[in-house]
């Protein structure tokens, strides 16, 4: 289990690769962001935008998985805060691949809770064509070694 003390600023650690499908792109509107242009591929508003888009949101529950895999289910993660700076930064679409990497930002003590630390990161997604689509600052707090 990774602690506080297993993480340094700079350290890059690179996300797996994930395809998106049409289906997942419909379902996950359906179930939490039921705007045309994520549900009915041939309605006119979402043809004028290119065609079907995943929901930010959907793409942002994708960063957390892979996240999740990645690292986040191997550190002994207390919490969080939240999340900053969080962009949608261009559109995604069935059949896209996309790969991503967080970077470690600040690792530091927590000021009033020695068992304990904070942890900032910044997360982005990018898709086949290297175009970024997502990016993300977190921050956690994550248990200390010692």
């Amino acid at each position: 289990m990774y602690v506080l003390e297993d993480f340094l600023p700079g350290q890059i650690i690179p996300l797996a690769t994930y395809s998106v499908t049409e289906q997942e792109i419909i379902e996950f509107a359906g179930c939490y962001d039921p705007q045309v242009f994520h549900l009915q591929p041939q309605h006119p508003r979402t043809v004028a935008l290119g065609g079907l888009l995943a929901s930010g949101w959907q793409v942002s529950a994708i960063f957390m998985r892979l996240s999740v895999d990645a690292y986040l289910a191997k550190t002994a993660m207390l919490t969080s805060p939240g999340v900053d700076e969080l962009r949608w930064l261009a559109p995604v679409r069935a059949d896209d691949v996309l790969s991503g990497e967080v970077v470690i930002k600040t690792v530091r003590p927590s000021r009033s809770r020695p068992d304990r630390g904070v942890l900032i990161a910044d997360g982005r997604l990018w898709n086949q064509q290297q175009v970024d689509v997502f990016t993300v600052r977190t921050t956690a707090f994550v248990s200390a070694g010692g």
